[in-house]
């Protein structure tokens, strides 16, 4: 058996995430309070109770989602289950990161706060939108955006085969939208999200979480990651702060990531966080091979995960 893990991103959130799993397990309730701490963010309120509709911006979402996953993470520490690979979805590759001790907790933990505040307090003003083309396949996207005249509209999130994310002017992801219908989408969804993310728009957010990034010390990779911005491992003498600032301005080329995991021998996919997207995208991508397919977002899902892990671990 060849573990990855896989860590979701923004648009997962949703109120009382987690909350079983802090009531249940001490060491999940210890991640919370330890992220409390460093950031003064009562990231347990904000997941659990929506404490002033903070969960859905940008600034709370991300550091929510990222304690949850680290909290789940620390659950499998200690039941011994590790994973040899590990991809996360925008936001969700800092976990990568940090699960891979790259990053140390602290340091991650404040990326994280920031990069969400940047994103948030630095996106131009503007009516922004983002929606979900299925059924298409890429080229085609991309041929639907460049021929929207309304205004700014781009591929920002290739997750899978036959699923892209668009993101741009508002008016613009609608005509997009509409000319991939015309070209044999079979849906177009709008999302969840607000902001031109993983797009030249964010070139300000982009700037001041490069000087944090550069404050950072990195350490020596103990799994390997997999990149969002090309589909390929993480080297040691890449240059992070670099990878890291195009991070929020760059597609995210999640399906290359996920082709990248199965090449390398990843015949168990753990997804390690709110909802079960990614699950999905592995699902689509993985027809062909036998593979497993878990996700741990509840009790319920972790002790099934850490059962089938501990009977199978052998193989």
């Amino acid at each position: 058996m060849k573990i990855g893990f896989l860590f979701p991103g923004q648009g997962s959130q949703f109120v009382g995430m987690g909350k079983d799993l802090y009531e249940k397990y001490e060491c999940f309730k210890d991640i919370y309070d330890n992220v409390k701490n460093i950031t003064g963010i009562d990231v347990a309120g904000i997941s659990f109770e929506g404490l002033d509709d903070k969960l859905d911006k940008t600034k709370y979402t991300q550091i929510c989602i990222l304690t949850m996953s680290l909290g789940i993470l620390e659950i499998l520490k200690q039941n011994n289950i590790q994973a040899e690979v590990s991809a996360g979805l925008s936001l969700g590759e800092y976990s990568a990161l940090i699960y891979s001790n790259l990053l140390d907790f602290e340091d991650g933990v404040k990326l994280v706060k920031n990069r969400g505040e940047y994103m948030q307090d630095l996106a131009p003003e503007g009516n922004w939108s983002m929606a979900a083309i299925i059924g298409l396949d890429d080229e085609k996207v991309e041929t639907a955006c460049n021929n929207a005249s309304s205004g700014f509209v781009v591929p920002v999130n290739y997750n899978c085969v036959g699923q892209v994310v668009i993101s741009g002017e508002a008016s613009a992801v609608e005509e997009a939208g509409k000319i991939a219908k015309e070209l044999g989408a079979k849906l177009v969804k709008t999302l969840n999200t607000s902001g031109p993310f993983h797009t030249e728009k964010l070139m300000e957010s982009a700037k001041c979480l490069r000087n944090d990034l550069d404050k950072t010390n990195y350490k020596k990779f103990t799994s390997k990651v997999v990149k969002n911005i090309d589909g390929t491992f993480y080297k040691d003498e890449d240059n992070y702060p670099e990878i890291l600032t195009k991070h929020i301005i760059s597609p995210v080329r999640f399906s290359k990531s996920i082709e990248t995991m199965l090449n390398d021998g990843v015949d168990t996919f753990i997804e390690i966080g709110p909802g079960k997207t990614l699950s999905g995208f592995v699902k689509r991508m993985s027809k062909d091979k036998q593979v497993n397919i878990l996700n741990i977002g509840d009790v319920e899902s972790l002790e099934k995960t850490i059962n089938f892990v501990k009977e199978n671990k052998d193989e």
